[in-house]
């Protein structure tokens, strides 16, 4: 038995490989979750096995090694690079006598201290609590279990069946005002719909540059730094496309391998956002060396959010650190795929609206309508659908007017109304710059 301390920020942190040996890339991106939970790393330990112990996950001598090193550097607590099982995490906890807090646990931690919305903390809450609920027995380790008969009732039963009732009542009161919360959010996906206003969703790994490419285009202001999962909080802005209308764009909270299923269900209203979206810009740091591998888990989590059947043109930010040129390398059809541009220094920015402008507006026609001077409900009607560049009077007192549709909006008004309607056949999507509102 032992009493868990409430605060401890010295810790030795566990590599885990199964089947697989730990890459470098692996522990630099471990150290740095542990960094940003505020932890003082003062030493690693690394183990190699074909399949876990059901035990501890390690074995017996890799235990005893570790537990050296906890008692050598007098470490408060062990972080372990892999997911434990309630199991588990009690008899690392019972053995070494310091917390044990697995990956999973971690980011749940480094979650919350970014969480600064109220959707954000009800959000990283009710993920912790339905983490908590699968192991709260590891908490009660000193007080006797049930065994049964007159004087043989210990309290520890009684006591895990009242949290667990009460973590439960807490789940679904938070449920609860997240449905309410997700409401909202479905109102005003609504109401974007019924203006037709399309939504870019940028999504990618933790510290890829999202935030910086998002201040970079509209503005925003929002929150940047070097570490991991600095955005929490999806952010929208309205912005105005010359001659081509209002986009929403949203920036989102970053994926990470192994990212815990509980924050994934928990943070579902928000990555609707990503799933709902018109096109996706997948944000890649291409100067990380494994930056291949994050595109692939990145598109795992997509997938389990059912986004991954989305248009999607690929970012590679920081390419001015690889001394490459901004360029947009595009698909046979012509269609662009990848833009390679800096968000730090702004090089490749307007590449990238002029491809944003390219997906969303591939299917506009534009033209010049002329109508009479009795054609005013018409030249109404015209105006509420398509988009008007231009007007010119003519001599006999109707009206010239130069517009861009939706191709199903013309067509749709094209089979209701006698149009004058003469095509421009060199008309090509194009992008001066981008406006913020």
């Amino acid at each position: 038995m032992f009493e868990r301390p409430r605060h401890g920020e010295r810790a030795v942190l566990l590599f885990v490989g199964l089947g697989q040996r730990v890459t470098e890339e692996d522990q630099q991106e471990f150290n740095a979750l542990a960094l940003s939970a505020g932890a003082d790393i003062v030493a690693t330990v690394s183990s190699a096995r074909q399949v876990a112990s059901s035990r501890y996950l390690i074995g017996s001598g890799k235990l005893e090694e570790l537990q050296a090193v906890v008692e050598e550097t007098d470490a408060d607590l062990v972080l372990v690079d892999h997911e434990l099982s309630p199991r588990q995490q009690k008899n690392l906890e019972a053995f070494l006598k310091r917390r044990v807090v697995d990956r999973a646990g971690l980011i749940l931690d480094i979650f919350a201290l970014r969480a600064r919305t109220h959707e954000g903390k009800l959000q990283v809450e009710l993920a912790q609590l339905t983490h908590l609920s699968t192991r709260l027995v590891r908490g009660w380790t000193h007080l006797e279990r049930q065994k049964g008969g007159i004087g043989l009732r210990g309290p520890g039963e009684t006591q895990l069946e009242s949290d667990r009732r009460m973590i439960g009542q807490a789940i679904k009161r938070l449920h609860r005002r997240l449905e309410r919360v997700e409401k909202r959010r479905q109102q005003g996906r609504q109401q974007r719909r019924k203006q037709e206003i399309p939504t870019i969703s940028l999504v990618g790994y933790t510290n890829a540059g999202k935030s910086t490419l998002f201040n970079r285009v509209c503005n925003a202001g929002v929150h940047v730094a070097d570490q991991l999962f600095a955005t929490l909080d999806p952010t929208l802005r309205k912005l105005d496309i010359p001659d081509r209308g209002a986009v929403i764009l949203a920036d989102t909270v970053g994926f990470v391998r192994d990212l815990p299923h509980e924050l994934i269900a928990a943070f579902k209203s928000t990555l609707e956002e990503t799933r709902d979206a018109r096109l996706l810009l997948h944000v890649t740091d291409c100067a990380d060396p494994a930056h291949m591998q994050h595109i692939e888990q990145v598109e795992a989590v997509l997938q389990n959010v059912g986004a991954d059947g989305l248009p999607v043109i690929h970012i590679y930010n920081k390419a001015d650190i690889l001394g490459v040129k901004p360029r947009i390398d595009r698909a046979e059809t012509g269609m662009p795929v990848r833009v390679w541009l800096s968000a730090e220094t702004g090089e490749g920015v307007n590449l990238l609206l002029s491809a944003i402008s390219e997906y969303l507006f591939q299917d506009r026609v534009r033209g010049t309508i002329k109508l009479g001077v009795a054609e005013a409900r018409l030249r109404a009607l015209v105006y509420s659908t398509g988009q008007i560049l231009d007007e010119q009077p003519l001599e006999d007192g109707g009206w010239q007017l130069q517009v861009e549709f939706e191709r199903r909006d013309y067509e749709q008004l094209r089979s209701r109304e006698e149009l004058r309607f003469y095509e421009d056949p060199e008309h090509q999507p194009v992008v001066a710059g981008i406006n913020a509102v």
